[in-house]
């Protein structure tokens, strides 16, 4: 069991005048005391943001990561105190004879000891290995790779995405899956740690309530940054991340949630959920939140093949239209008002010059959820959940005037949130099945979370025709294995998450031809 040896927080802090010239000295010089007789590193590694010329490494000091967690009432007293020096490492092979970059940087109260290390001057399109030491202890060995470089012939790139991974819902099988597959990169699109628990039946427990400080959000990061198979896949690829609504708190809107009905109340919440977010995600020191602010909206290329965007429906949003209500939102007037968005103005701006800008053979937007249409209700009636894209149509609207007036080459949205599999065009006008189809739109399903209801599926499936596709009794991810002449998509689906050894298959898998929108079987 990780323990720190010598130096107390109260030998530094209220010994006599030594003490106070020891208080004196450098930071990295109190630093250089920290031992560890154990593991600090207990949460693995990770790294993301893949440009062509850096990546960002991550790691967090999380000694006796299994005794987190305090009373109802206290937070619990801190495992590590004060700052730590932390040394890193990127090699070209996995043995680190060939260092390709190193340094130190140190991991402090403030940011919960976590390391954000922002390699530079690195070469294009390659794999390197990464770690890190810190009070003489050594991390486990990561692998990432950098973008190809800007405007490069790249003749393919496979990635895998995924979202909402409740803990207490399964095992994260997919992820064990997912590490063994040789990925380029892995795109999670939100509710990688729920704040809440429900649901039909649980597996394992988080242990704990609804976390509101900081001390609590961090103890839930580490809890399900714990599980193995998580650790292997963050440490098997770089990520880009984005979040949604469990990382803070159920369907909020921007300062609005549910359950929380002062605004001030709710952002201090937010403020904490942000930085535990930060503090465990592969981003650069440069994304470092601003109390309940932090942008993770962003752009990234892949040579000639990919030109990617990653959006936040989040934090922006206009608040739910008629209420955040279950009466199913057909003869709710108020989600067509086109003075309402799910992005925000500012950032639909940024979209639509992002994809007026783009240049890769193929152009991706990342999201967090559903953006076809989809009555929810089978037969004749109407019913559609205000939460997503339904709630904000003039907002969705804009995207696709702006993929139709820009014509970005082979438009493709991704998503997740819904627990579901859904492969289906982007309509111009989704009531009119022979209206133009804009770009092709493939959702995964959940990593653990329990799936939609029967009846929603089949409403999904039989009346909706720009659906291709739809199952949401499975659990998984999707990949996409993209090359100049074909995007092909597979629903990767777990036989079981209830048990830590199951399996994944492919479900189905759709392919994209360019200049054709629209998926097809394959």
């Amino acid at each position: 069991m990780p323990v720190i040896l010598p130096v107390s927080r109260r030998t530094l802090l209220i010994g006599s005048a030594a003490g106070a010239a020891l208080l004196a000295r450098p930071a990295m010089l109190l630093a250089a005391e920290m031992r560890f007789e154990d593991d600090p590193f207990t949460l693995g590694v990770a790294s993301g943001c893949p440009r062509p010329d850096s990546v960002v490494l991550w790691t967090r000091l999380a000694p006796k990561a299994e005794e987190a967690g305090g009373s109802l009432f206290a937070a619990p007293p801190p495992v590590l105190e004060g700052p730590v020096e932390v040394a890193w490492e990127l090699a070209h092979d996995e043995g680190f004879q060939r260092l390709a970059a190193k340094g130190t940087v140190l991991a402090t109260d403030e940011w919960g000891h976590s390391v954000h290390v922002e390699a530079t001057g690195l070469e294009p399109g390659r794999w390197y290995f990464y770690r890190f030491t810190a009070g003489g202890q050594q991390s486990p060995v990561g692998r990432t790779r950098t973008a190809p470089a800007l405007g490069a012939a790249t003749d393919r790139l496979r990635l895998a995405f995924a979202s909402c991974q409740q803990y207490e819902h399964g095992y994260f099988t997919a992820f064990r899956h997912m590490a063994a597959q040789d990925f380029d990169l892995v795109v999670h699109l939100g509710d990688y740690i729920y704040e809440m628990s429900w649901g039909r039946k649980y597996v394992r427990q988080h242990g704990t309530g609804i976390p509101t400080q900081l001390w609590e959000f961090r103890d839930r990061y580490a809890l399900y940054k714990s599980d193995p198979d998580l650790m292997a896949a963050h440490a098997a690829a770089p990520w880009l991340a984005i979040w949604d609504d469990h990382e803070v708190a159920n369907n909020y809107a921007d300062d609005h949630s549910p359950k929380t009905v002062q605004p001030d109340q709710f952002l201090a919440i937010r403020a904490a959920a942000y930085q535990a977010w930060y503090e465990h995600m592969p981003v650069p020191p440069s994304m470092a939140p601003k109390g309940p602010s932090l942008r993770i909206y962003d752009r990234y290329r892949f040579g000639d093949l990919l030109d990617m965007t990653l959006l936040d429906d989040r934090q922006y949003r206009s608040p739910h239209p008629c209420g955040i209500n279950k009466s199913g939102g057909a003869n709710c007037e108020e989600r067509f008002d086109p003075s309402r968005s799910l992005l925000g103005r500012e950032q639909e701006a940024w979209l639509d010059s992002a994809l007026k800008d783009a240049q890769g053979r193929w152009t991706l937007v990342a999201q967090q959820t559903l953006v076809s249409e989809l009555d929810r209700e089978p037969g004749p009636g109407k019913a559609y959940a205000l939460d997503g894209w339904d709630g904000y149509v003039a907002s969705r609207d804009r995207l696709l005037s702006a993929i139709e007036t820009h014509r970005p080459a082979n438009p493709l949205v991704i998503g997740g949130d819904v627990h579901a599999f859904w492969v289906s065009d982007l309509k111009k006008d989704f009531q009119n099945p022979a209206s133009p189809t804009l770009a092709t739109e493939v959702v995964c399903t959940s990593v653990s979370s329990q799936g939609p209801s029967a009846k929603t599926m089949q409403a999904g499936r039989e009346d909706n025709p720009h659906i291709r596709y739809g199952r949401g009794d499975k659990r998984g991810y999707a990949s996409l294995e993209l090359t100049p002449k074909q995007a092909l998509f597979g629903l990767e689906a777990v036989d079981s998450v209830e048990r830590p050894d199951g399996t994944v298959s492919r479900l189905a898998s759709f392919a994209v031809e360019p200049g054709k929108a629209g998926a097809e079987p394959a």
